[in-house]
C-alpha cells in the first residue's frame, strides 16, 4: 500500500484528470452559443439536455474526490508530531511487539511439546497394532 502522500498526490491527480474530461466533454456535447444575440429565458418545454447529466455525473465524482482528498490530508501527521512523540510512540509499538512476540514464542513451545505428545501416542499405538496383529498371526498359523 503507498504512503499517505502517494496517495494524496494520486487523488490531486485524478481530480485534474476529472476536470480535463469535464471540460472537455462539456465542450464536446454542449450546443453552440451565439454571442450576438444572448437569449435570457430558458425554454422549460425543451426535453433534458445530455449536457446537463453529464455535468451532474461531473459534479458528483470531482466533489467526491474532493472529499477523499480531505481525508487524505486530515489522516497526514499534524505539526504537533514532533519528533519525541513519534520516538515515543515507535518505543511503545516496539514493547509490544516484544510482548507479542514473547507470546508467539510461549505458544510455539506448547505446541512442540503436544506435537511430541501426539507423535509418542502414535507411535504407542502403531507398536500395539503390530503386536496385535503378529499376535494374531501366530495364532491362525495351523501347526503341522
Amino acid at each position: 500500500m503507498a504512503d499517505r502522500l502517494t496517495q494524496l498526490q494520486d487523488a490531486v491527480n485524478s481530480l485534474a484528470d476529472q476536470f480535463c474530461n469535464a471540460i472537455g466533454v462539456l465542450q464536446q456535447c454542449g450546443p453552440p452559443a451565439s454571442f450576438s444575440n444572448i437569449q435570457t429565458a430558458i425554454n422549460k418545454d425543451q426535453p433534458a439536455n445530455p449536457t446537463e447529466e453529464y455535468a451532474q455525473l461531473f459534479a458528483a465524482l470531482i466533489a467526491r474526490t474532493a472529499k477523499d482528498i480531505d481525508v487524505l490530508i486530515d489522516s497526514l501527521p499534524s505539526e504537533e508530531s514532533t519528533a519525541a512523540l513519534q520516538a515515543a510512540s515507535l518505543y511503545k509499538l516496539e514493547e509490544e511487539n516484544h510482548e507479542a512476540a514473547t507470546s508467539l514464542e510461549d505458544v510455539v513451545y506448547r505446541g512442540d511439546m503436544l506435537l511430541e505428545k501426539i507423535q509418542s501416542a502414535l507411535a504407542d499405538i502403531a507398536q500395539s497394532q503390530l503386536k496385535t496383529r503378529s499376535g494374531t498371526h501366530s495364532q491362525s498359523l495351523p501347526d503341522s
